[in-house]
């Protein structure tokens, strides 16, 4: 949900790390102000942006004075300060075999599917006139993203509807977000994990997280 209050902002639109802590945000029930900040557009450049994000990247979220950038941060973040309103996106700290495994799956998703893999596709397939062609690069990110869904595959293979069990939480937003990527070019899924996503696409904040931070998109297209 989004509120015209300043006291949490998100910055940053249109990709698929910008989906992930608004997605966070509306799993929690969150209200929060949407300032549409699209890369390598001119909204980059703002005084407003700029004086938040000194890296010059999305996402970045504001929390009553708090400031945390990187997708991921951003869902940790969300996720262990505001579990407590009923809506649970993180393990308790205290239940350390989980929440190592929690870790260890977010990681995972976040290094050998997203930069690992999905990123050089993006970086040398989406945007050679920027970082180089490179096909040989780009055909081996891609083998070894499939290759690498083998161990999300293992891990659903016992029927678990999510990657820890019967909960939907962090890992599943982050693992959902390279799911929907790799779709978007062309990296065809396992049976199981096509199921996966297909399930995890009925959540409601889903749906909406997703038609707030791609729409600045087709308004760039005309």
């Amino acid at each position: 949900m989004t509120s015209a209050s300043d006291s949490r902002v998100l910055w940053g639109a249109g990709t698929s790390r910008t989906v992930r802590p608004r997605w966070a945000l509306r799993e929690l029930g969150l209200d929060y102000r949407s300032e549409p900040v699209v890369p390598r557009t001119e909204s980059m450049q703002s005084e407003a942006f700029r004086a938040v994000s000194e890296r010059g990247k999305v996402p970045i979220l504001e929390d009553d004075g708090f400031v945390v950038g990187e997708s991921a941060a951003i869902v940790f973040y969300l996720a262990d300060r505001y579990d407590s309103q009923g809506n649970v996106l993180s393990v308790p700290v205290g239940d350390f075999e989980r929440r190592s495994a929690y870790y260890d799956l977010s990681f995972f998703i976040l290094t050998e599917l997203d930069a690992t893999s999905l990123y050089i596709v993006r970086r040398h397939e989406g945007l050679p006139q920027i970082y180089g062609e490179a096909p040989t690069a780009v055909k081996g990110a891609r083998q070894y993203f499939s290759h690498q869904l083998g161990e999300i595959e293992r891990k659903l293979s016992d029927g678990r509807p999510y990657l820890l069990g019967n909960d939907f939480l962090a890992p599943d937003l982050l693992l959902m977000t390279c799911l929907d990527w790799a779709n978007a070019i062309g990296i065809e899924l396992p049976e199981i994990l096509g199921q996966y996503r297909l399930r995890i696409a009925t959540r409601p904040a889903y749906g909406e997280a997703m038609g707030e931070n791609f729409a600045p998109l087709r308004e760039l297209a005309g």
